[in-house]
């Protein structure tokens, strides 16, 4: 797989994404669901706390990449609901370092919703990865 980062302007990669990313001579496209801070046994874990919420989530979406043989540093689309908008900016850091270490800023979107599946849940992270 190839990518080529497209950025017209060069404040977005200085908040750790890309405006856009051509893709080419992939064979495998995941359409992951949306990923939030569940156990496996699908209880919502860490109530009140976002940065723990984040990295549970971000270790979902990588289970569910691992299971396809993949990686975060295959993510080729992100997109984060959260809650709080200006708490998630708090704790971005935790999820920025974890795509910063594989070296990938894919195009993102983050959307401030009034509440997610389950109410104590605070963001929730949908991903495309292609390998």
């Amino acid at each position: 797989m190839e990518r080529t980062a497209i950025n017209p302007w060069e404040w977005s990669v200085e908040l750790g994404y890309h405006q856009g990313e051509v893709v080419s001579g992939h064979s495998r496209t995941l359409y992951c669901a949306g990923q939030t801070a569940m156990s496996g046994a699908g209880q919502p874990q860490h109530a009140g706390d976002m940065a723990a919420q984040v990295a549970l989530s971000l270790d979902n979406l990588e289970a569910v990449l691992v299971e396809a043989g993949m990686s975060l540093a295959n993510i080729v689309r992100l997109n984060v609901y959260t809650t709080d908008v200006d708490l998630l900016f708090q704790h971005y850091g935790v999820l920025a370092a974890r795509l910063g270490a594989v070296r990938v800023a894919p195009p993102t979107t983050m959307l401030g919703v009034t509440r997610l599946a389950i109410p104590v849940l605070m963001v929730e992270l949908e991903a495309t990865a292609v390998a």
